[in-house]
């Protein structure tokens, strides 16, 4: 499933399905290859020279049978020596595997075996392949946040580079290619990709060029320069029909039908495809096979063609579960429900998405699984089934917050351990000038021993250090007080927007909310097509966007009224008055200040909001709710604005409701409730639009 015009998820997704049949990450290679011996080959016994050709075969085949290649890995651990270089780079390439295969306990016991490397010279590298299976890992799970931070520790600092070993640190640089890809840091992804290139080329091996140029066309297809990314797929195809093998040029093919899948002409995608398919086949790896299918299922899918699409994933799907490849299951499952939902099998389609959203979830992948609701709502809207797309979005909002509020957790810790570690370091300087002062004390009792008439002299110089001492202790009490105040307020704005952020939020609802119940009125905002103004003016573009946004909505509001970035291309607004005339007013300016275009550099990109708002209590019972609750209910008539067309304000005047529970059942059927005046809507139209240049 590669599709990069659609949501990132089935786009990494499959990426990560080709890192595990390339070459470059120990799972292809040319047929004549036999491994890559550290630079004393020549020196080495026979022994060892049969070992490393075995690490060759190995990472030819490596995922594509990846069973059998991990039981091998084993069985030739015990011919390697301990604290040796073949030692090294076996259990480099078993983390590895345990990583795609996510078998945690293996990697767990090669990372104890890496931990602590008895040699000094070969630490580095060491560090190297455990900060590289830790990476991919987190990114084969959908935890790119902790994939990042796995290897920024690491950070290939470039002055250990010629410490390193060349294989070990040729792979690094390729996951920390694809995992900046995937995060959207598109400048690094694209430095590190360019570094494996380099590298590859004095390592002497076409099939390494060959990858390397693959993973440079990704990162190129992600930064949006489709004319890059087919000049550098075009190179890699070239390197590998030097030395070619069935997969490797599975591998090759496939990344030609990303790079082609934004021309209007299908004709390259398509015969991509083809390729790959064909290759895989020729390879006999059912993993690779399943890998293409998928991907062609998604290209049918693109293209409104769900027989085929469905066809496809459904051939698919046994091939990847026979394999064990869950990223692959997932994609086909995917892949097979949004085929159906497209032929009006709503129910039975939606059951298939949901299902590959359960094994995302239980895999821990939650912000891919928050994706696959996202993308499922967006289908069942297309078909028409308006509650099965509301679900899935408020089944989206929930997860999309749990991951939200996990990465502010995370934050908060990074902060805290930073306050930590200066708060220790003053500590020590603290105690290094206590130290210094007790010395002098004793210097100053022996000169009193040794010579009484130097006493008046020690008792001044022993209270000057005293008051010099106590006015650098207030000093550094204050200079602490000041940084724990700074990270708390760093901690709660947004570093982009300079907005709130949910912790904040979090402390702010307690004075807003009166007993529990909050009074005011709520405003949700979303910008709407924000993935496209990503995708054709680049990420650059929207953060001005957002940005701007922010400027905007503080410019409408008082001091007094709470802005905050809720997530993502989200805000959310406080306002103390709940005066309905109000609201809507407010509502309609918003509309019009979100309707102007942002300009980015020479580019005026053209923008609009939808609104949900609602004020509480809620007339005409004075139903009070909880803030949980009342963002709830914005969120529902803010994605009933978004379903009827975007660039609207909708917003709730009242509710036939005497409690919480009576709410809940309008809200589910907010559209009917409307017609037959239990509940009383006001819309609002935005201004006109400017056409996108």
């Amino acid at each position: 499933m590669n599709r990069p015009s659609l949501s990132q998820p089935r786009a990494r997704r499959s990426h990560v399905a080709i890192l595990l049949l390339a070459a470059g990450l120990g799972l292809s290679a040319c047929q004549r290859d036999t491994g890559t011996p550290p630079p004393a080959f020549a020196t080495q016994s026979e022994a060892q020279q049969a070992l490393w050709q075995e690490f060759g075969r190995i990472e030819r085949e490596g995922r594509a049978r990846a069973r059998e290649s991990e039981q091998r890995l084993q069985e030739l651990q015990a011919r390697t020596q301990p604290a040796s270089a073949e030692r090294l780079e076996l259990l480099a390439l078993r983390g590895q595997m345990a990583a795609y295969n996510r078998d945690r306990p293996t990697l767990e016991a090669v990372q104890r075996d890496l931990n602590h490397w008895p040699l000094p010279a070969a630490q580095p590298s060491a560090e190297l392949a455990i900060a590289t299976m830790r990476a991919l890992d987190h990114q084969v799970r959908g935890d790119l946040r902790e994939a990042v931070t796995a290897l920024a520790m690491q950070a290939l600092k470039t002055q250990q580079q010629q410490q390193l070993s060349p294989q070990i640190l040729w792979r690094a640089r390729l996951v920390w290619a694809s995992i900046k890809s995937d995060s959207g840091m598109l400048d690094e992804a694209l430095s590190m990709a360019l570094e494996a290139v380099k590298q590859a080329d004095t390592m002497g091996q076409p099939w390494r060029r060959a990858v390397a140029l693959n993973e440079l066309s990704y990162a190129y297809t992600r930064a949006q320069q489709h004319e890059q990314a087919q000049r550098a797929s075009a190179e890699a195809l070239a390197a590998a029909k030097e030395d070619p093998a069935p997969l490797l040029m599975h591998s090759i093919f496939t990344m030609r039908g990303i790079a082609y899948a934004q021309d209007a002409d299908p004709t390259h995608t398509q015969r991509a495809w083809e390729q790959a398919l064909q290759y895989a086949r020729e390879a006999g790896a059912d993993g690779a096979l399943a890998l293409s299918l998928a991907n062609y299922s998604d290209h049918h899918l693109r293209r409104g063609d769900y027989e085929r699409a469905l066809e496809l994933a459904s051939q698919a799907l046994p091939l990847a579960r026979r394999e064990q490849a869950l990223s692959i299951e997932v994609l086909a499952l995917h892949n097979m429900g949004l085929a159906k939902i497209g032929l009006k099998r709503v129910a039975e389609g939606a059951r298939d998405v949901r299902q590959a959203i359960t094994l995302d979830e239980q895999q821990g992948a939650l912000s891919y699984a928050a994706e696959g609701w996202r993308e499922l709502g967006q289908y069942l809207e297309k078909a028409g089934d308006w509650g099965g797309a509301i679900e899935a979005h408020h089944a989206y909002r929930r997860l999309i917050d749990q991951v939200l509020r996990e990465d502010t957790r995370k934050t908060v810790l990074e902060t805290q351990t930073s306050y930590e570690a200066e708060r220790r370091a003053k500590e020590i300087e603290l105690l290094n000038r206590d130290n210094s002062l007790k010395a002098e004390r004793i210097r100053a009792q022996d000169l009193e021993l040794k010579l009484w008439a130097t006493l008046a002299g020690c008792v001044l110089l022993s209270a000057a250090l005293l008051g010099l001492s106590y006015r650098r202790i207030r000093r550094t009490n204050a200079a602490l007080a000041s940084s724990n105040e700074s990270l708390k307020l760093q901690s709660e704005r947004d570093p982009l927007t300079g907005l709130s952020n949910r912790r904040h939020f979090q402390a702010a609802i307690k004075q807003l909310a009166d007993a529990g119940g909050l009074s005011g009125t709520v405003y949700l905002i979303d910008i709407d097509h924000f993935k496209r103004i990503n995708d054709q003016w680049g990420h650059a573009a929207g953060d001005s966007v957002l940005i701007e946004v922010a400027r905007r909505l503080r410019s409408a509001l008082r001091e007094d009224d709470l802005v905050v970035r809720w997530g993502g291309e989200e805000f959310l607004i406080i306002v103390p008055s709940r005066a309905a005339e109000n609201a809507s007013t407010l509502a309609q300016r918003l509309l019009r200040l979100l309707a102007l275009p942002v300009q980015h550099g020479a580019v005026a990109v053209p923008i609009s909001a939808s609104i949900g708002f609602a004020s509480f209590p809620m007339a005409p019972h004075g139903l009070v709710l909880g803030w949980e609750r009342a963002i709830d209910l914005v969120d529902t008539v803010m994605y009933m604005a978004k379903a009827h067309g975007r660039n609207k304000a909708y917003g709730v005047e009242h509710a036939d409701a005497r409690n919480e529970q009576e709410l809940d059942s309008l809200a589910r059927q907010l559209e009917q409730a409307w017609q037959q005046g239990r509940v009383g809507l006001v819309a609002i139209n935005g201004p006109a639009l400017e056409a996108a240049p």
